[in-house]
């Protein structure tokens, strides 16, 4: 019996660095696992940098284009107003042109009718 109870001791030894061993590779399991999460965590954080620093960016550029806009616009409206001004000078213009083209008209027929009129002998 000297040697079953040998085996038996051999056996509760193996099993004990088995238990041993298995207790290590879970908590080597354990710690990648963490290291893997950890490792989540900051691309997470990376990204959510990432995208508030390209929504600021955006933001920003969208600004910017808002700003020249409506610089552009004000230069127009300031070109508009130049030439809205100068219209009632050109309307009166082309009043007094088309008074002048009347009598010129009225001339002309008259001279027409004094030629096309015969003398009576």
């Amino acid at each position: 019996m000297a040697a079953a109870g040998r085996s038996e001791g051999k056996s509760a030894n193996y099993f004990a660095a088995l238990d041993a061993s298995m207790e290590a590779l879970q908590s080597r399991a354990q710690h990648l696992i963490d290291k893997i999460n950890e490792s989540r965590n900051q691309d997470q954080a990376m990204m959510k940098n990432f995208n508030d620093s390209l929504a600021l960016k955006v933001t920003e550029l969208s600004q910017r284009l808002e700003d020249r806009m409506y610089r552009h616009y004000d230069h127009q409206n300031t070109l508009l107003q130049d030439k809205l001004q100068e219209l009632p000078e050109i309307i009166e213009r082309i009043g007094q042109l088309q008074g002048e083209l009347k009598q010129v008209c009225q001339t002309v027929v008259t001279v027409y009718k004094d030629l096309c009129v015969q003398p009576e002998i």
